[in-house]
């Protein structure tokens, strides 16, 4: 049984190291006991680690993660709020394709992050990491991808610290967080169990982005589209404060959070 889910999840999305036991591909355990879950915390920021969820819910069952992939991204520039939710999502689709071991699908993300962290001024972060991950993709590294993709995110949020860009490296763990609970609550609702609805229980972690985005710069704040993200975390709040979720609130939040996906995805946005 999943016990104590309490700290955070990740696609999306994001953000942090990925773990020894994953890496070192052990059997299923009986139980899975997530009250110690890994977690990074960089500058009092408590970051999610994707590559943890998404190993948990391998051993859940067997996922089709190429139906999960999202191909129709598009860049807009000039809007860098946009941009960042973006970049988190993206990343967070750079784990899906690794999980489906797709080599085309880890290049196509890598030179979706590598123009968007351009654009967001921070490339110089990210090109040593994309570089590692185009040469581990060709080999079938996928542990290796998986580590570089961890590196990338660690390697944007601190860049982006750096420059004062702070706010704009919290809307890409927002974004990441939104991709990443998509495609939890697709799996979860095509194959409910309660132990992996339990991985959406997460309230603390909700507490924390809508508080983020209260103390953001108007610019920021205001900005259609974390406005909108900003609504719908006020109404998942209360989804995922049970500690049982049914398989139609899992439904209601996978149609939430697709929403609001499809809102960063478009060019419109």
């Amino acid at each position: 049984m999943i016990t104590d889910f309490r700290r955070m999840l990740a696609a999306t999305i994001l953000l942090g190291g990925i773990s020894n036991y994953c890496m070192a591909q052990e059997a299923p355990p009986a139980q899975i006991d997530l009250k110690d879950f890994p977690a990074k915390q960089v500058d009092q920021i408590i970051i999610p680690v994707p590559s943890e969820v998404f190993n948990v819910l391998d051993k859940l069952g067997s996922p089709n993660w190429k139906a999960e992939f999202r191909k129709n991204y598009s860049i807009r520039p000039g809007d860098r709020a946009h941009m960042a939710l973006l970049l988190g999502a993206v990343i967070g689709d750079g784990f899906i394709a690794v999980q489906s071991k797709d080599t085309e699908d880890v290049r196509d993300i890598g030179r979706l992050v590598l123009d968007l962290s351009a654009a967001l001024g921070v490339k110089e972060a990210v090109i040593r990491h994309y570089n590692s991950i185009q040469e581990a993709a060709d080999k079938g590294d996928w542990g290796r991808v998986r580590l570089e993709l961890d590196k990338t995110q660690s390697s944007v949020r601190e860049a982006m610290v750096q420059l004062g860009d702070d706010q704009l490296a919290e809307l890409v763990s927002l974004g990441g967080w939104l991709r990443g609970t998509e495609v939890l609550t697709s799996i979860v609702t095509k194959d409910y169990s309660a132990d992996g609805a339990e991985l959406l229980h997460q309230p603390e972690l909700l507490d924390y982005f809508q508080s983020q985005i209260g103390a953001m710069m108007p610019r920021f704040r205001k900005h259609r589209l974390v406005a909108k993200i900003d609504h719908e975390l006020k109404v998942i709040r209360p989804m995922i404060s049970s500690d049982s979720i049914s398989k139609d609130t899992v439904a209601k939040i996978n149609g939430i959070t697709s929403a609001l996906l499809k809102l960063i995805v478009s060019k419109e946005a």
